[in-house]
């Protein structure tokens, strides 16, 4: 059994995970990094984020040629197959794994490929491929494994036809129907893939209204667009068992309903991948999800372990895992780049996309906060309507008083960038917070940027 001893050892080398790598190697601690999978990269890499968003990138450029009237000199419409569609994913995953495995060569990271888990407070083993043992000794732990998606005891995953959200990335073929259970951000963007490709989507909501965390107009302007693309969504039922048959799948719900289709897409939840980490060795303890809790500084309960990323829980992003995961390094470190991870945007990819930072309408109206609305809506920015994406808005709530931007909302193309203009300037100090600032600045043009200067004009034409 070979032994090697760290500064700090970090188990999960997805967003998280790197981040913790890089802060601590860069403030001169000796790191190594434990992984499950032959790569690095992570559930984000392999199973979550990159594939998915790649699959959604593909299924846009198809639906963009189908109804695109200019391509139809081309053409007639053409339909492409999962795992067709698929293989653009397979080999953007490569190329993230080949750049990742870079940063740790060239920053002098030991990677490790094994299952870890914890024989004390200061030691690791990881047991490899070919059973070998190999002991890590350290004096800190970033516990950064991730999460994979829930699966209750009562649904039979071993079925050919009953999929979650990892195991879908092995359909061998593209059902005329899919019944996808759970409406969440995973389940709605697969909405929109499998829709995408024409298929008939069955989406099964247990609320009464899609991601309701969202700004109601937008929560409304995503059930319509789902709708217009054939997705049939059931608010307020739950399921009372899942029946897989020979020829498909059959939902029973409790409200009494049935629903058959050709496969079953289970969306409901995630759960925290620590039952190999031996916790109980470190007296460590996991709430009803795998979760660890930590504190403000991303420490556990035993004070030379800390955890970031999705095995924590909220918000399981991968954007605000890497900066938890550098937090919970620098707080180790000690060398000023901690900070408590909450200025979190939303970036949900469905077709088309959403993107939101601070507060919603509703949560301003309860607060009793006068604020004002501004609105862009992409059907009338050149920009949009050169690239032929005309649905969509910029929607902008601030402080009819001080004019301090409170809220950015977006929908439609390319929200997930549009945003971030919004978020830099509600995060600047005192009065530099202002609506003013989108009229006072020139923005490029044609570009979907200028959103802001309409939506702010829209906005000050309400003050009297």
């Amino acid at each position: 059994m070979a032994v090697y001893n760290y500064d700090v050892v970090i188990l999960g080398s997805g967003p998280a995970g790197e981040g913790a790598a890089m802060n601590a190697v860069k403030a001169g601690r000796k790191v190594a990094v434990v992984d499950s999978r032959p790569h690095v990269g992570g559930n984000s890499t392999h199973l979550g984020t990159i594939p998915s968003k790649a699959l959604r990138h593909s299924v846009r450029q198809i639906m963009q040629y189908n109804t695109n009237p200019l391509f139809r000199q081309i053409g007639e419409p053409r339909w492409f197959s999962f795992p067709d569609v698929l293989k653009s994913a397979e080999s953007v995953i490569g190329k993230q794994v080949t750049s990742r495995t870079g940063y740790y060569a060239r920053n002098r990271i030991d990677l490790f490929f094994g299952t870890a888990s914890f024989a004390d407070e200061q030691t690791v083993e990881v047991v490899n491929t070919n059973g070998m043992v190999e002991t890590l000794v350290a004096n800190q732990f970033i516990i950064a494994t991730g999460s994979r998606p829930y699966r209750p005891a009562d649904v039979d995953f071993s079925h050919p036809r009953i999929y979650d959200s990892d195991t879908i990335l092995t359909l061998s073929h593209t059902p005329r129907r899919l019944i996808i259970y759970g409406a969440g951000v995973i389940g709605s963007e697969y909405a929109s893939i499998f829709s995408g490709l024409g298929v008939l989507v069955d989406l099964i909501d247990n609320r009464d209204q899609l991601l309701s965390f969202l700004d109601d107009e937008i929560s409304d302007a995503l059930s319509y667009h789902l709708r217009n693309n054939n997705v049939l969504i059931r608010h307020n039922e739950e399921y009372e068992r899942v029946q897989g048959v020979d020829n498909g799948v059959i939902l029973h719900l409790k409200s009494g309903k049935k629903i058959k289709a050709d496969a079953f897409l289970w969306c409901n939840g995630r759960t925290g991948n620590t039952d190999k980490l031996a916790l109980e060795n470190i007296g460590l303890k996991v709430n009803s999800r795998g979760q660890i809790k930590v504190d403000e500084h991303y420490r556990t309960e035993v004070g030379n372990i800390y955890a970031a990323g999705d095995v924590i829980g909220w918000p399981s992003l991968a954007s605000a895992a890497y900066d938890q995961g550098r937090s919970a390094a620098g707080s180790i470190v000690e060398n000023d780049s901690w900070r408590f991870v909450d200025d979190v945007p939303t970036g949900i990819y469905t077709i088309p996309e959403i993107s939101s930072i601070g507060k919603t309408e509703r949560e301003l109206t309860e607060a009793k906060i006068p604020y004002e609305v501004g609105k862009a809506f992409f059907k009338s920015m050149a920009r949009a309507q050169i690239s032929a994406e005309p649905v969509g808005m910029l929607k902008i709530l601030f402080h009819r008083e001080t004019m301090a931007v409170l809220g950015v909302h977006c929908f439609g193309y390319q929200a997930s960038e549009i945003v971030h203009i919004g978020q830099a300037i509600m995060n600047q100090p005192g009065e530099a917070n202002t609506i003013k600032y989108f009229i006072n600045t020139t923005f490029n043009y044609p570009t979907m940027a200028e959103a802001y200067r309409v939506a702010a004009f829209d906005g000050l034409n309400r003050l009297f």
